[in-house]
């Protein structure tokens, strides 16, 4: 007998909250069952393993970090835009510990919601791209040197990779700065 409430949704936010807890490395079907309190074949009914619970916290966490980047950067454009959604990419993974890896995800293609998902991030980051005339091609290089250079940062900090003795958000701050810098001078290719 199903437990009363329990559906794939429930089963993949208690999945991401236990991640948060414990790190995405940590998260295992079998500690997941025990924390939803049912037998492990259980979760069968709601997910199909391991790699379509990866899957379902990818969709998650992806529109969560979309949504969250997407209200940072409204209303705002150039440096402005720019060091809100850093901020906003920063935040989330700090949140989010353990789901904040699984954005790095490619969306799975047959997922319409995940897809949607991945469409909203790089949408914000579009928008922010724009207010530096950065389109097209260009604007795909530098989204992968934005994500590239962000991800980085929180990943190293995460992992307590940044002993040297200079405030770590001082390093972040000259990181957005320097990453402006690069969009306004962005070497344009020949058309």
């Amino acid at each position: 007998m199903p437990r009363v409430g329990l559906n794939q949704q429930a089963v993949v936010r208690e999945a991401a909250r236990l991640a948060d807890e414990v790190g995405a490395d940590h998260l295992t079907l079998a500690a997941l069952a025990n924390r939803l309190g049912v037998a492990l074949p259980s979760l069968y009914k709601h997910v199909r393993g391991a790699e379509a619970l990866a899957q379902k916290l990818s969709a998650l966490a992806t529109a969560e970090l979309a949504d969250d980047l997407t209200a940072a950067v409204a209303g705002r454009a150039g440096p402005d835009a720019l060091r809100a959604l850093a901020a906003a990419y920063r935040a989330y993974a700090r949140r989010h510990p353990g789901r904040y890896p699984a954005t790095q995800r490619v969306p799975d293609p047959t997922d319409p919601e995940h897809v949607a998902a991945g469409e909203r991030a790089v949408g914000a980051i579009y928008a922010v791209l724009r207010g530096y005339g950065l389109d097209g091609d260009d604007a795909v290089d530098a989204t992968r040197m934005l994500r590239s250079t962000l991800h980085g940062f929180v990943s190293l900090a995460a992992a307590g990779g940044f002993g040297l003795p200079r405030a770590v958000d001082t390093t972040f701050d000259q990181l957005v700065a320097a990453l402006d810098g690069a969009f306004r001078s962005w070497p344009r290719e020949e058309r």
